[in-house]
């Protein structure tokens, strides 16, 4: 469960949206009481007796199915003294009702990805599943259930209240979402906007069980409430299904309450200042603007975009180059009612803060002496449409996109907004976002007296009805085909063949199939050297790779940015060692092009000096923050324990003062000679899935490797098993209110080993389920832990291993959960699992990998896999068909085997000084 919160900077700031086909309208017979309401490209709504609203949104191109409950309440319907219920119900849900007391745990049983999260504006509970028409119709009754029988017990809501607090724990470690939670509480002086969604400290943990259920009751309902089924699903079945189970909820009597507090135009700059231990220094700015709603928001969105951009936009110009800050960002918040913008930069300690802070208010309050150009609404428009497309080929995001359009006002928001972007004029976000960036709607770091101060306009909830009457959005999309994700059928639709070249060959495993907007997936994957080859050059291979795209030696970075928006691409440069991978996303017939402009920029990088420095400030910057992280300490604790090699090995994992030395000695020299050295051809690997023309592709492959030289040779860098002595490590982190812990354990096996498939699914028993021991004992029973799991990592090259289980939580409950752990590694080992444990145990593993093959980019991924491991998805049948041949004896045989809890290593990072008891 979470708390939803707003778009982060970059290029994750844009709408979660995707678009469906439905059936032909008429297709089905409605059941008795229900009618249809509306109908956009593909997406139906109906509405049923009982006031519920339901959004079908059939799909055949994945054999998945996503079902979204959204209710109309989140912390904009809470009064003071209610901080956090909505958030707090959500929890509660999950808790049980009279016929279902563990509703997380049965999810697990089925093999369903389920979670919740709650937003100013909504509530939602989602799931994902492999299609089928029984789990679906259990989903639906369970979810009829929730809404009228949910218990919220008072022993229930006493056992989640340490999860509660963890979980608000947890986001007390940022400095940025607390830096953003008090200028909200300046910026709002009445409207429930204001207030965190997590809720007060105070209100959660005094709540009142009968106010708790009263809240329940009036805003858990059929009429508030809308559900969203998509993906693979048969619309009439789904219809009847819907009326047999919620269609039977009786229709509410009563009166929901009118909310009719209007937040009043701000009248002057306000200011906040937070001061607390670690992290990095921050300067931010915020300004009321535009609901969701509002013809006037997407003009905003677009402008915040032209204005926070990575490379492009002019705070960055302003302040990252100039040395004024290491990183800026900017978002905008798409609320129901008028919400708010907010707009920051990063900085390095020592810079200045002052200077900083005006220098990004004045770039932001001068446009109308430096107004936008066409070109900057271009490439921003640019960049929102393709978030919208790569996010459109994904299915099973309707529900989350559909459930943010609801909460913003209505579904069909979704659509519209795409349609303003096309077609968003320039003198309209040049207007509004002057309107509305201004000295006395601003809220930042300080007062400065206005004699005659500037309003922003009255902003008001807009009314849909008139600008959707007649909306029918955007006619032109296909509806894909069915697509199975067997592995027989995938090594059989797949082309795995060599491309000989004069400078070595190219693996390929080509994987064309329908796919939702035409998109595909792929996969770069790059060999070069070898352990001795690459000594002193950990630092060097991985800022190369991180460099990759900041210019050619005829393309800058912005120029490079620019081409992959213009494909409508997503791509990423990853690498290390001896490796570069460079994944990529784009429109099918958009991929030979976007090989030719990889393979370029891999090939003629330059690493433009200016760019070095930079990427210094910046990664300088992130390590630092890394310093004061619990998470960050105690991983890297574990890490340098298991740290054989000397310190120029590449396999070294360095101190983070180290790792501050090393990044302080870049050199642009040294980073040309390595990519001189080490960049080229001869062990490449190429995967692609999704709508593409394969000749295509290896025309494509050919041309831009033709005349590369050719890289030194490759040998993998091998990591064998070494028998550790088991360690604690304890690490103080001052004014933490998150600690963290982690244990591992290392393990000579092999995933070739017999006994690794009867090991996978002990480990999933143990920790990766919500039906897990750990999880039930930690999260459920003591509620001490927002997240508690263990993970398995087997190599497949040799005989190497770890064990880790790991768990966030309060310091003061430090020894609570290190004795739960203990206790429950120990009962594992003694006890072992029971036949119905591991009967659950082997359905929904069965089914996470069926659900984990129906996604693109991890067949990509695992192409790539495969392709390097010498295998094909036969080898995932195999282990499918081993895990559903394990007996209780098996299992328990290799947990007893292996799982040895006196070998665990330790680290706990928090603020532990704080809650020592005085003797």
């Amino acid at each position: 469960m979470r708390f939803s919160f707003p778009k982060l900077p970059g290029r994750l700031n844009a709408l979660l949206i995707t678009s469906f086909l439905a059936f032909q309208a008429g297709a089905t017979t409605l059941p008795s009481g229900a009618s249809e309401v509306a109908s956009v490209e593909g997406i139906t709504e109906y509405r049923l007796s009982n006031g519920l609203r339901v959004l079908l949104a059939p799909d055949a191109s994945k054999p998945t199915t996503t079902v979204n409950m959204t209710y109309l309440v989140g912390s904009r319907q809470e009064n003071y003294g209610q901080t956090g219920m909505a958030h707090l119900l959500e929890h509660m849900l999950f808790k049980g009702t009279p016929t279902i007391r563990n509703a997380l745990g049965e999810f697990s049983r089925r093999g369903l990805q389920a979670n919740g999260s709650t937003s100013t504006d909504r509530t939602n509970y989602f799931a994902s599943f492999a299609s089928d028409p029984d789990t679906l119709k259990w989903y639906l009754g369970w979810q009829a259930d929730a809404m009228i029988n949910s218990l919220i017990a008072k022993e229930d809501l006493d056992s989640e209240m340490t999860v509660v607090r963890n979980e608000m724990e947890s986001g007390e470690n940022n400095p940025f979402r607390v830096l953003m939670q008090k200028m909200q509480a300046a910026a709002y002086q009445w409207h429930s906007y204001g207030k965190s969604t997590i809720g007060a400290r105070t209100d959660v943990e005094n709540v009142d069980v009968g106010q708790l259920r009263a809240f329940y009751h009036q805003y858990y309902q059929p009429d508030n409430a809308v559900l969203i089924v998509s993906g693979k699903f048969d619309p009439q079945a789904t219809l009847n299904a819907i009326s047999d189970t919620l269609g039977k909820l009786p229709k509410p009597q009563r009166t929901l309450p009118p909310e009719y507090t209007v937040e009043p135009v701000q009248d002057g700059e306000r200011a906040v200042t937070l001061r607390r231990a670690g992290g990095t220094p921050l300067v931010a700015a915020m300004y009321h603007i535009p609901a969701a709603g509002s013809p006037d928001y997407i003009p905003f969105d677009l402008a915040a975009t032209i204005l926070s951009d990575t490379p492009s936009g002019r705070l960055y110009h302003a302040l990252v180059p100039t040395k004024l800050a290491a990183g800026v960002f900017g978002f905008t918040m798409d609320q129901h009612d008028p919400g708010v913008g907010m707009f920051g930069a990063q900085l390095q300690p020592g810079m200045d803060q002052d200077k900083a802070l005006k220098t990004l208010t004045t770039t932001l309050e001068s446009l109308r002496e430096k107004p936008f150009t066409q070109a900057e609404l271009d490439r921003a428009r640019s960049k929102w449409l393709t978030s919208w497309q790569q996010l459109y080929a994904d299915p099973e995001q309707i529900g989350v996109a559909l459930s943010e359009a609801i909460a913003g006002g209505d579904w069909r928001l979704l659509f519209l907004m795409r349609d303003q972007v096309r077609q968003a004029k320039l003198e309209d976000v040049q207007r509004i976002a002057t309107q509305y960036l201004i000295p006395s709607n601003r809220t930042e770091g300080r007062y400065i007296p206005t004699e005659k101060p500037q309003r922003a306009p009255l902003l008001q909830r807009p009314d849909l009805t008139e600008t959707l009457k007649d909306y029918k959005g955007d006619p032109n999309f296909k509806q894909t085909d069915a697509f199975d994700p067997s592995p027989a059928n995938i090594d059989a639709l797949t082309q795995r063949s060599s491309l000989d070249l004069p400078n070595g060959a190219v693996q390929l495993a080509l994987l064309p199939k329908d796919t939702r907007g035409g998109r595909v997936q792929a996969e770069l994957l790059i060999h070069f050297g070898d352990a001795e080859s690459l000594r002193g050059q950990r630092i060097n291979a991985a800022a190369v790779a991180d460099l990759l795209e900041r210019g050619t030696s005829t393309l800058s970075r912005q120029e490079i940015q620019d081409r992959f928006d213009a494909m409508q691409a997503e791509v990423s440069f990853s690498g290390a060692d001896t490796d570069l991978t460079v994944a990529m996303s784009a429109a099918g017939d958009q991929l030979p092009a976007l090989i030719g402009l990889v393979l370029d920029v891999v090939r003629n990088a330059s690493f433009p000096q200016a760019e070095v420095e930079e990427y210094q400030r910046q990664t300088l910057t992130s390590i630092r923050s890394a310093m004061t992280e619990p998470t960050s300490l105690a991983s890297r604790a574990l890490a340098r324990q298991n740290n054989p090699w000397p310190a120029d090995d590449v396999r070294y994992v360095p101190t983070f003062d180290e790792s501050l030395a090393q990044t302080e000695q870049i050199q642009r020299d040294a980073l040309v000679a390595f990519h001189k050295r080490f960049y080229g051809a001869g062990a490449i690997k190429f995967s692609a899935v999704g709508d593409f023309q394969a000749d295509a592709v290896k025309q494509a492959l050919t041309t831009g490797l033709n005349g590369w030289q050719k890289a030194p040779a490759y040998t993998r860098l091998s990591k064998p098993y070494r028998d550790i002595k088991a360690e604690n490590f304890d690490i103080e982190t001052p004014d933490k209110a998150n600690a963290f812990y982690i244990s591992r354990m290392p393990l000579k096996i092999q995933d070739t080993n017999p006994d690794y498939p009867a090991l996978y699914l002990a480990n999933f028993l143990l920790g990766t389920s919500e039906t897990s021991r750990l999880w039930n004992r930690v999260r459920e029973t003591e509620g001490l832990s927002y997240n508690v799991r263990s993970n398995l990592s087997v190599s497949s090259y040799e005989p190497t291993a770890s064990w880790t289980v790991y768990a966030i939580y309060a310091p003061e409950n430090r020894d609570r959960l290190e004795t739960a752990i203990t206790e429950e590694l120990a009962r594992a080992v003694k006890d072992g699992f029971t036949s119905e444990e591991i009967k659950d145990g082997i359905a929904a593993l069965l089914n996470y990998r069926k659900l984990s093959r129906a996604q693109d980019s991890v067949l990509a991924s695992a192409w790539i896999s495969y392709l390097d491991r010498g295998r094909t998805f036969e080898w995932s049948a195999q282990i499918d068909e081993k895990i559903a041949a394990l007996t209780p004896d098996a299992v328990n045989a290799a947990l007893r085997k292996y799982l040895q809890p006196s070998a665990f290593s330790t680290a706990v990072a928090g603020d532990f000084a704080k809650h020592k008891k005085t003797p």
